[in-house]
């Protein structure tokens, strides 16, 4: 098991150390900026039909097709909507090569012309705008042209290659619903994972590297806080929730600025706070909604564990029975930390260092965003190497004038977020290919 790791890693690390390894292949960059207009134009399709979470029909199809003609074996309906492209080109190892589809309930604002117009019913049942606005996009149309480049270059690689289109990254579940439909058990398992992601923070077409955590367990937690309701004008005869609630709300302050050691980040945020329907009546109920970002196990346990414990204090407080303490939810499934494994993550930037030149490659620390892709390590974390990169997508230019200006730019996620997509298409596509062929080596 582990010694199976500690041996993909010896050999990854002899790989980068080859001469070789220095050296680009002026190949592959030059059919990327070859096939650059045709890749455009698949992006901006699928930039303005965006599908939200289980719902990628199109986008899947749109792979699927891709991957086919290319000579892949492929697998559609995989974990509901997700796709599984297989090429097996003689012995050695397996990578998988991971690009997620869905787009966000976001109505797009970037007044591009191809921006989108779709809309669509989110998970709470509302019409809604639908766009790209994590840039899952680019990562489609790197990965469909990562695939291209494998199938017409099996004389630089021996091995066998599987190329996902995972649903549901935005929901946290796409990556367990792949798994749960046999990903590991009706294809080839792979020994190294690899993904990346676009980047609003970095240059565009610069890498981003985060050995060990790169992002973080994201938990939603409901609470229910109970009260007795009654008139606005006899408050002395309730026990007014708002108030419980609202104590709730600035204890929970603390978890973090004074429970949590300041070396180990965490975040509590209060998202929603639901009470009341009219000015002169003490409700019976308060609604919060919480966001809890942390990156291990024990850091999630105490956070959640201290959740718990503030409400029921408060309440208490407040003198309410037993029976009418607060109802604290913890949603599952949640979205657990991404874990880039440390040794392989440093190695693979110490390569992408040696394709593009350092000034085009950072070591960055975690995020407290989340991402499903640590599920494919988590499902056999003895015998997989991780890792997912960021690609820059920002102009170099527009960062340094925000800097001077002290000006806040639209990150992913925003109605405005529109990266330099060529820059990040160009970058992956020559990242995941090369690094493919350096997992993979000829024999």
């Amino acid at each position: 098991m582990k010694r199976h790791l500690l041996a993909s890693i010896a050999a990854l690390t002899a790989l980068v150390a080859t001469p070789q390894a220095s050296a680009s292949d002026p190949s592959i960059r030059a059919r990327i900026n070859a096939d650059l207009p045709g890749l455009m134009t698949i992006y901006r399709d699928l930039h303005a039909n965006p599908e939200l979470s289980f719902q990628e029909h199109r986008s899947a199809k749109i792979m699927a097709d891709a991957a086919r003609k290319a000579g892949f074996t492929v697998t559609e309906g995989v974990g509901k909507t997700g796709v599984v492209a297989v090429l097996k080109n003689g012995p050695g190892p397996v990578v998988m090569i991971r690009a997620d589809m869905d787009a966000l309930p976001v109505v797009e604002q970037t007044g591009l012309p191809y921006a989108s117009k779709v809309k669509g019913i989110s998970t709470a049942g509302v019409e809604t705008g639908v766009m790209h606005a994590c840039g899952h996009d680019t990562h489609m149309t790197a990965w469909i042209q990562t695939a291209r480049l494998m199938a017409s270059n099996k004389d630089k690689w021996s091995g066998t290659l599987v190329m996902i289109g995972q649903p549901a990254e935005e929901l946290g579940l796409g990556a367990l619903e792949m798994l749960k439909d046999g990903l590991y058990t009706r294809f080839p398992k792979p020994d190294h994972v690899l993904s990346f992601h676009d980047s609003a923070d970095l240059p565009s077409g610069v890498i981003g590297v985060a050995p060990g955590y790169a992002l973080a367990n994201v938990d939603s937690v409901d609470i229910k806080v109970k009260g007795v309701g009654g008139h606005g004008a006899y408050p002395h005869l309730t026990k007014d929730p708002i108030v419980i609630a609202s104590a709730i709300v600035m204890r929970l302050q603390t978890l973090v600025s004074r429970e949590k050691s300041p070396f180990e980040p965490a975040v509590v945020t209060v998202g929603s706070f639901h009470a009341g329907a009219k000015h002169n009546i003490i409700s019976d109920e308060a609604h919060l909604q919480l966001t809890v970002r942390s990156y291990g196990d024990d850091s999630r346990a105490q956070l959640l564990g201290g959740i718990k414990r503030i409400a029921r204090a408060e309440a208490e407080a407040a003198g309410l029975p037993d029976h009418l303490m607060p109802e604290v939810t913890v949603q599952e499934p949640y979205t657990r930390a991404t874990w880039n494994t440390p040794d392989f993550s440093r190695q693979m930037a110490d390569y992408f260092s040696a394709l593009f030149g350092a000034d085009r490659v950072q070591i960055v620390g975690p995020v407290m965003a989340g991402e499903d892709f640590g599920e494919f390590r988590r499902a056999d974390p003895d015998n997989i190497t991780s890792l997912i990169f960021w690609v820059g997508g920002r102009p170099a230019a527009e960062i340094e004038a925000a800097k001077r200006e002290g000006k806040v730019l639209p990150g992913l996620h925003s109605p405005f977020w529109a990266p330099e997509a060529d820059k990040v298409i160009a970058t992956a596509s020559e990242a995941l290919t090369l690094s493919a062929f350096r997992l993979m080596p000829k024999r």
